[in-house]
């Protein structure tokens, strides 16, 4: 990587006896976004937490904008911004007044810190709402007031720690569009998220993360080709007819989405692959809802890679 903002080398941390993070490796080059995709409980928000100096690592090494997290985290601070799982703002201040008490805490003078306000409410479509105390505001705003508090002091680097979580559709696309623009200024970002699709429309490169250790990683596509190009899914009515689904085309290399009653396998020969799953399904006198040859999502990435759909995926007691 020619010009890494974010690295880290064999990061680990354990909480007692759970082991949230098992050697994480991690590069993230200048002006790009990287996805650090997962479920909970996979090590993620300890990651971040690690990189923006919240966190001290148990081993190994970090450095953000040429910094070491930990030797000099006093100095990194006003290089990064960080915006958390919930925002992180006091409910009983105005918009304006907890982005002007951000600027202050970064020591920013009082004069330039609301100018500072200003134009951040304005970018963030805020405006009309900024001498309204925040716990007025709806989630949406609430997040857009979060992520403009962590730019305040301008900083080069930005983590995003899921920051459209629990948001309705239209707030997570306005938020979406927000992130986009932070790149095309040149903004390095670390992102974490559930959401396949998130980290499909946003991130340059993605990091697949599964029990405190990166399991793959590289761009939306390269993800999709690990799962052999083209998917045929099946649907069902129930557990029973699952394992039958299951049973009749594992020597397809099915795997199984049990919360959604579906088997999904590569369809390496496209419509004939799709033509034999039919074929077998049949003669095992399964009775299928519905079967469909797509496009691979990252929901199949992660079920190629770790034999069970994300949403099951967390390891019980882990921080996510």
């Amino acid at each position: 990587m020619a010009d890494p903002v974010i690295v880290a080398r064999g990061i680990r941390k354990s909480y007692g006896k759970v082991e949230a993070l098992r050697g994480v490796d991690l590069s993230v080059e200048r002006g790009s976004i990287v996805g650090l995709l997962g479920p909970n409980g996979a090590g993620k928000t300890t990651l971040v937490r690690i990189l923006a100096t919240l966190l001290r690592a148990d081993g190994g090494v970090a450095t953000v904008a040429g910094r070491d997290v930990q030797r000099d985290a006093g100095r990194l601070r006003s290089q990064i911004g960080l915006a958390g799982q919930f925002a992180a703002v006091d409910e009983h201040l105005t918009g304006r007044e907890n982005i002007v008490l951000a600027a202050r805490l970064h020591h920013v003078p009082k004069a330039e810190a609301q100018t500072r306000a200003a134009a951040l409410l304005a970018r963030f479509e805020l405006t009309e709402a900024a001498d309204r105390p925040s716990k007025t505001y709806s989630g949406g705003m609430r997040r857009r007031l979060d992520i403009a508090a962590s730019l305040v002091a301008e900083p080069e680097v930005i983590f995003l720690d899921e920051p459209t979580t629990g948001l309705d559709p239209r707030s997570r696309l306005a938020l979406w569009g927000i992130i986009e623009q932070l790149r095309r200024e040149g903004k390095t970002i670390l992102l974490t998220t559930q959401y396949l699709e998130e980290a499909d429309r946003l991130a340059d490169r993605i990091a697949v993360v599964d029990h405190g250790i990166i399991i793959a990683e590289g761009t939306a596509t390269q993800l999709k080709q690990r799962v052999g190009g083209d998917v045929v899914e099946v649907s069902v009515a129930d557990e029973t007819t699952l394992a039958l689904a299951q049973e009749a085309l594992k020597e397809r290399g099915a795997s199984v989405d049990t919360p959604r009653l579906r088997v999904s396998l590569p369809a390496v020969e496209g419509s004939r692959t799709l033509a034999d799953a039919i074929r077998r399904l049949d003669a095992a006198k399964v009775d299928i809802k519905d079967i469909t040859l797509r496009r691979p999502t990252l929901d199949d990435v992660f079920l190629a890679l770790t034999g069970r759909p994300a949403e099951d995926a967390t390891p019980a007691g882990a921080s996510a």
